[in-house]
């Protein structure tokens, strides 16, 4: 229970990453807003946890959104503790094929939306004046460049950059801010993924899957509940001296 009476809100949690997020803190006691933009989704998700969940619409390019879901966690609990910033798309395309309108979406919701729902959390944290914890969802995808994925990598580095920014700013507030940043993930975005490498690379769908996963270290693709650990850890008073930091939890596919 080492989240016990604490309020939590992690954007995109009706799915995936962000779901295995709050089932576990959930069991670690805390009150989990399942924010998405997906309203039906995250009820079905929220329904599934039980009482320690509740769902709350979040669009994430939508600022007066975003301010309604922190007011609602608020109204729901009386405090937000815990933001996980976990709302992400994914596109790829050569260089010479990027989109405006792809670029703008990718960076409109993984960065201007983790940017803005920091900020958001932050004021409402510091407004109740008992600090807080933040966590961003980076990725491998940051720490470098892939030929095909310019956009969603730079995406990703700028997440980094970010927590590392609002950590030194923040601290001072107590709450600490701090990222995630998993390596090739079994979810269903990856199946989306998987199609769009089929695309580009002429692959038959689930080949790419299969390689990357082969290629991982541990010997096998992430899966959701292998990050769920880090994101309790950092979430919990035993990361209380933790500041600004990026932690992989890939399976050993990168090093830093």
């Amino acid at each position: 229970m080492r989240l016990k009476g604490k309020s939590a809100l992690i954007s995109g949690s009706a799915r995936g990453i962000g779901r295995a997020f709050a089932e576990a803190y959930a069991r670690e006691g805390a009150t989990v807003a399942i924010a998405d933009i997906n309203l039906e989704a995250a009820e079905a998700t929220a329904k599934a946890i039980g009482s320690a969940a509740y769902a709350v619409r979040l669009d994430v390019t939508d600022q007066s959104s975003i301010e309604a879901a922190v007011k609602a966690v608020e109204a729901k609990t009386g405090s937000l503790d815990i933001l996980v910033n976990n709302a992400a798309i994914f596109d790829l395309a050569p260089i010479v094929e990027i989109s405006r309108a792809s670029y703008e979406k990718l960076f409109s919701v993984n960065v201007a939306g983790t940017l803005f729902m920091l900020q958001a959390a932050a004021r409402s944290m510091i407004a109740r004046g008992k600090g807080g914890r933040i966590i961003n969802m980076a990725s491998q995808a940051g720490r470098r460049g892939e030929p095909l994925v310019a956009v969603y990598c730079a995406t990703k580095a700028a997440v980094i950059s970010l927590t590392q920014s609002a950590g030194l700013d923040l601290i001072k507030h107590r709450i600490n801010v701090n990222g995630i940043a998993p390596g090739v993930v079994d979810s269903d975005m990856w199946d989306e993924v998987d199609a769009l490498f089929a695309k580009y690379e002429n692959r038959p769908r689930g080949e790419k899957k299969r390689l990357v996963g082969e290629g991982v270290p541990y010997g096998r693709m992430g899966r959701p509940e292998d990050l769920a650990g880090m994101a309790v850890f950092l979430a919990s008073d035993e990361a209380e001296y933790i500041v600004a930091q990026t932690y992989n939890v890939d399976g050993g596919q990168w090093m830093s």
